[in-house]
This record gives C-alpha cells, structure tokens and sequence, in this order.
C-alpha cells in the first residue's frame, strides 16, 4: 500500500504520523512544495514583534526526523500540478532540479493549505509589498525591516492584520491599518468591535475603516498606497485581506468543491473519489451549529481534520465531529474570542434570536487588580439555546470561551449554563462565573 500525501505541515504531517502508528511498515511519501515542514504558521506574526526569536522555535518536526525517525519519504520542493484520479497518480515539478516527477499512489491525501489572497492591485510587484503565510514569507519582511522602514501598511483587519499590527507596534513601527469594511474583525459584531478600535487607538494604530486600496505607487520600492479616499506615504506593505483554499491544480479532476473552492469531504475526510481524502485549509468542515459544511481555515482545524484522515486511511474509521467557530487572538493588551454564531450569521441563517450584553470582572472583585470583561452571549428565543458568544478583556477570556464552545458542542440552553459546576477561589473567578452572571441576568429578565 503506497500513501501519497499533498503538503508537509498539518494536516498533511497529522496524517502521516497517524499511519505510522497504525499500520506496519507503511509506504509513506509526502510532497512539500516548500522547504519546511510541519511548523507553526500562527506563531509567525510573533517573529517580528521579537517575542520569538527566530523561526526555528516554531518548527515542531524537520524534514530529517520524519526521514530518519519515521521511515516517511518526505520531500522538499515538490510541487503537485496534476492529480490523474482515473490512473491513480500525482504529477509535478522539483523546483530544485526544475525536473518533473510522477508518482503512483494506492491512497491519497490532498492536504495542501491555503494561499493569501492578494488583489489583481497595479503595482503589486513594487518591492516591499508582502504576505504572511511560510517561513520564507518572515524571513523576507525581516530582511527588509531596516532602519530606513518607519511607516507599515496594513491591507486588512483580520487575524494576520491584527497580529501583525501588534507585533509591527512592538518592533517601534508607525502602522496603519486599511480596511474595506466599517469595522476591524468582522467575525465580531459591531458593539464588540468598538473595543477593539479603542485598542488600537490607544496604542496609536491609525485605522482608515470603509476605505478600499486601489494600487500602488513607487520606483523600485513601494512608496504609497492609493485608496478610493486618499494616498497613504509608506515604506512597506502588509497584505492580509484573507486566504483561499490551494486546489486550483485541481480543477479538472472530477472532486466536489465548495463555493470558495474547498474540497468537500465526509467525516472521515473522504472526498467524493475513492482514495482520495482531503484535511486542513484546502478542504471544508462541518459546523455543528449551521449544521452545514462551512470554512474556518485554523490549524486546530487543520490537526484534527488531518488525525482523522490519517486514521482513516489506515483503516481505523473515527469520525471528525465538526466545528463550532472558535477562535481568540491577542490584540495587545487585549484577548478577543468567539465561538457560534454572531448577529449577522443568526440572521443569515434564519434565526430567531436574542442577545445577552454585559460587562463583568474575571474574578473576584474583591481580589486585588480584577480586569472588566465585555461578554456577549446569543441565544435562539424559542428554545433559549446558545447560538454563540463573544467575549474581549485583558484576563480570563480564554477560559469562558472555551466553557461556551464546550456549551455550544453539547447544544446547552441559557438556563443550563447556570447550572454547570464551575471552578471558584477569588484569585480565579466570583462565586457566579462571568458566563453565568450572564445567564442569571436573562433568567431575571425573564422573570419581571
């Protein structure tokens, strides 16, 4: 039995590891278009904020110890351009040697990631114009952040922009951030993301909201950046306006694709073709509460999705159980988290629903330095189950998000929420946890 595997780091490498430990003496050839393997690409934006050193902290396994240790035939450099699902085989350059390779396989898995995306923008080719997504990508806005770069521009307001407009603030950088939308996050609702614009604000960010790039403009070396109100003077460039799945060299296979171009998959990550599974950014994943397929591009994701199709493949069926969209990130001093559904999701979706807003400490106020926490809680009117919840403070916010998203998985009411043994001691938490606070507060509405 020969497995082939698309992409090296993880949902690809989660695989593989889960068919060494399943199978004996397994045949297992990975195809990495790049030079690194299995890393983590969420710690990146950290690199340059200096809070990790260098990008070797964030390989997890190198390509030697699957070679040496785990017998996989793991290769760097080889970029799949065709998939023949009829012969049961893989085709592509080595960008090393610039020679073509094919290769069989009996099982396969698609597990190539995500691309940033970035906008046909005349001047996109200017020097200083980058994207966060690999090593190589850091290591290249490195190089260029001498001391001749003063001012950054960043293209959008998500998980990168935010991270990197943290992180580009800690290295002494002037940033700015230009987003299309009347808002930074848009995975949150409007009310949460006020705090996040004060945040940003209050570590002089400057955001340019409801404002679309339209190009670029310099010699050698981009110099500014041209919106549909303004030109920005800059010495270098971000783009983070978000990703798309990597399954272009896919198109004339006869896989089921999403919307976007993810590939659709099962719970065991099977795709519609027989030996052919797909794991990670490149492919969907079922969300518990729209009880649909959905696209959450996290590594969570990625790691599970990729255990489950190695388990798979090697004959050990267990099921991916879905999603519930959580996620937090760090915006200085700030943890902002979500999971479930936000207003505009309900109302896309057809809800039916109400809102919880209010603001607690993280623990006991009694005890010394409590940090005020904004929670938001959704729920449905007439069963009164959670829908989802956002939650923004300095402490204790990855806690009660967690404690919803486990709420969310089991599909628990309000009511119940006020009902779970939760930990207390002053130094942790009050008496009534900040989720149930606000569960008390609908339970008393209800009751006038």
């Amino acid at each position: 039995m020969k497995y082939v595997i698309i992409g090296g780091d993880a949902a690809g490498m989660s695989a593989a590891m889960q068919i060494v430990r399943n199978e004996e003496n397994p045949t297992i050839i990975t195809l990495e278009k790049g030079g690194y393997y299995s890393y983590a690409q969420c710690g990146l934006p950290y690199v340059t904020g200096g809070h990790i050193p260098s990008t070797d902290k964030l390989i997890a396994r190198d390509v030697d110890t699957f070679r040496n240790k785990y017998g996989i035939d793991a290769r760097t450099f080889h970029e799949v351009q065709h998939v023949d699902t009829k012969n049961k085989t893989v085709s592509g350059i080595h960008h090393e040697t610039n020679e073509s390779f094919s290769l069989p396989y009996d099982k396969l898995l698609i597990a190539t990631g995500a691309d940033p995306v970035v906008p046909n923008w005349e001047g996109k080719q200017l020097i200083g114009i980058h994207t966060i997504k690999t090593i190589p990508d850091i290591q290249q806005l490195q190089a260029q952040l001498t001391n001749a770069v003063k001012k950054v521009t960043i293209i959008g307001g998500g998980y990168i922009g935010l991270e990197m407009a943290e992180n580009l603030v800690d290295a002494g950088l002037d940033v700015s951030i230009i987003e299309q939308q009347d808002q930074l996050a848009t995975i949150f609702d409007a009310d949460m993301a006020n705090f996040i614009h004060e945040e940003a604000e209050k570590h002089g960010v400057h955001l340019y909201l409801n404002e679309s790039v339209q190009s670029f403009a310099g010699t050698e070396t981009v110099q500014k950046v041209i919106t549909d109100k303004q030109q920005l003077d800059t010495d270098l460039v971000i783009v983070a306006v978000g990703t798309a799945p990597n399954t272009r060299f896919l198109k004339e296979t006869d896989l089921h694709f999403y919307l976007n171009g993810a590939i659709i998959v099962d719970p065991y990550m099977q795709t519609n073709i027989e030996d052919i599974w797909a794991a990670g950014d490149c492919a969907t994943q079922y969300h518990r509460i729209k009880e649909k397929n959905d696209y959450i591009p996290l590594g969570t994701h990625a790691n599970k999705q990729g255990q489950i199709a190695g388990l798979s493949m090697a004959g050990k069926r267990r099921t991916f159980k879905g999603v519930t969209g959580t996620s937090i990130l760090k915006f200085f001093d700030l943890a902002l988290a979500r999971t479930g559904l936000n207003e505009k999701e309900a109302t896309d979706l057809g809800f039916q629903y109400a809102t919880i807003v209010g603001e607690t400490l993280h623990i006991a106020g009694y005890y010394p330095d409590p940090k005020p926490m904004q929670l938001k809680l959704l729920y449905e009117t007439s069963t009164n189950q959670l829908l989802g919840a956002q939650i923004i403070g300095e402490h204790g916010v990855d806690k009660r998000i967690d404690v919803l998203s486990v709420a969310l998985y089991h599909k628990m009411t309000i009511s119940e929420l006020e009902d779970l043994d939760l930990a207390y001691a002053p130094p942790f938490n009050g008496v009534w946890d900040p989720v149930q606070q606000l569960a008390r507060k609908k339970q008393k509405s209800s009751q006038k």
